[in-house]
């Protein structure tokens, strides 16, 4: 029995969004097609694979049975195209990499930009996000993080630690001051995270059991916090590198170094004998290594 690999893929992406609808934005295509797809597969293997609902397209038991099959081969297929381009020897064309918003705005720009000047042939996407990108399934090539990241078949390394500072912009300080100690936080306005735990956690490792109601302005996005303590609207927290960078803010002193932030790099193991995988990750490790 023969047919297109295109059939499976839509299949995949049909069950996964359960409409055709939402499998075209996924893939890209036109929801005629997907349609035409699932019918071609159908045909091909003498079996019904999705029934019609009020809700969408809901998969009948020999689809259920069958889409195990189909993602193995997915995979399957992911791991050949790793594994060629993993030995591919020119070193021209993309680079998909993905850091976090703060590292993605203030620091990677001059780094890619030097990046572009020794290796011209280099193209590069970069997602500014947090959130865990499947390496398997490419969507990032090199991953720039502040943890270890736990997936299997990828090798990582550690370039360095971010140093972490208080700031807090010079209009606010010239209208409230700024705190002398940790007493004294409660009297002042912080920036935090909408959801997040993090910052609240380093306040508790320090002594003060805060909640999220202490932050007077809460945010997930860090780029968005940082812009908000440098208007001035109350005390946040940002690399030292960068808060140093801006002129309208200034460090609060503190009787104590806060946590740093280890930096990680990650691949997917099938890519480490790329030229331009192994080219960007070593540049990468390097810049980011003098960075911290």
């Amino acid at each position: 029995m023969a047919f297109e690999w295109s059939l499976l893929q839509s299949f995949i992406a049909v069950a996964g969004e359960g409409s055709l609808s939402g499998a075209a934005r996924t893939l890209g295509g036109s929801q005629p097609t997907m349609g035409r797809h699932v019918g071609a597969l159908e045909t091909a293997l003498g079996v019904r694979l999705f029934e019609r609902t009020a809700g969408g397209l809901e998969l009948t038991p020999t689809g259920i049975e069958l889409l195990e099959h189909a993602e193995l081969m997915a995979e399957a297929a992911q791991r050949l195209s790793l594994a060629a381009e993993g030995r591919a020897e020119a070193i021209a064309g993309t680079i998909r990499l993905t850091a976090s918003d703060i590292v993605a705005t203030y620091i990677l720009p001059e780094i890619l930009t030097t990046l572009r000047h020794a290796e011209p042939e280099i193209e590069i996407e970069l997602v500014a996000s947090d959130r865990t990108e499947n390496l398997l399934q490419r969507e990032a090539d090199i991953v720039v993080r502040m943890y270890r990241p736990t997936q299997a078949d990828v090798f990582t390394r550690r370039v360095g630690d971010l140093r972490l500072g208080m700031f807090v912009a010079k209009s606010y300080a010239a209208q409230r001051g700024v705190p002398q100690s940790i007493e004294d936080f409660h009297d002042h306005d912080f920036i935090g995270y909408d959801r997040g735990d993090q910052i609240i956690r380093g306040f508790r490792e320090a002594g003060l059991d805060v909640g999220r109601r202490f932050f007077s302005f809460r945010c997930d996005n860090q780029v968005v916090c940082w812009r908000m303590v440098v208007a001035g609207y109350g005390i946040g927290f940002n690399q030292i590198s960068v808060g140093e960078a801006e002129p309208g803010v200034m460090r609060v002193p503190l009787d104590a170094e806060l946590p740093t932030l280890p930096v990680w790099l990650t691949a997917h193991s099938e890519l480490k004998t790329s030229h331009r995988v192994r080219r960007v990750f070593d540049f990468l490790a390097d810049a980011l290594g003098r960075a911290t």
